[in-house]
Formats: structure tokens, sequence, C-alpha cells
């Protein structure tokens, strides 16, 4: 099954950006199971093995797995714009 649009926009948005993601795909990418199902909605529920496939498969392994790769991933891209004097947030 194809991964809801939603969810591939959010981890497109967070892979290329950095842009923090919703409380679903947050507990998805800090392997935190019980919580991903609790803020799934009912695609995301459906397609939850497709989206884990789709980020173990496709999605830097740098940037998920843990909350502490996710917060690291996120800071990466918050110093990138203020070295570069872009001091708005997403």
């Amino acid at each position: 099954m194809p991964i809801p649009q939603h969810i591939r926009a959010g981890l497109d948005r967070y892979v290329k950006g950095g842009i923090k993601t919703g409380g679903f795909l947050y507990a998805v990418l800090t392997n935190d199971l019980f919580e991903a199902v609790g803020r799934a909605d009912i695609e995301s529920r459906i397609n939850l093995f497709d989206i884990c496939d789709y980020i173990y498969n496709k999605v830097p392994l740098s940037c998920w797995g843990s909350k502490e790769k996710v917060k690291e991933w996120i800071d990466k891209f918050r110093k990138k714009e203020s070295q570069n004097g872009n001091t708005s947030t997403g």
C-alpha cells in the first residue's frame, strides 16, 4: 500500500529541511510503537508497516531510531539556518 500523502510530505520536510513532524511521525521516528499507534489516524494505522518499511529503506539512518537522533537531525538544520543568518523556524 502507498504511504499516505500527508505522511510522505511530513517525512520529506523533516528529512530535507529538519522540519519538526507531527506527533504520530515523531513517535514512529523515535521508535515509540505504543505512542505511534495511539496517535495514528486510521489511514496511518492501516499503513504503519509500509511507513516503517519506507523509513527503514529510504530515510537516512542518522535521522531516526531514537529521540536523540531526531533532536540532532533537527538541530543540524537549525545550526545551518543560524549560520546563514536565517532566524525563521519551522
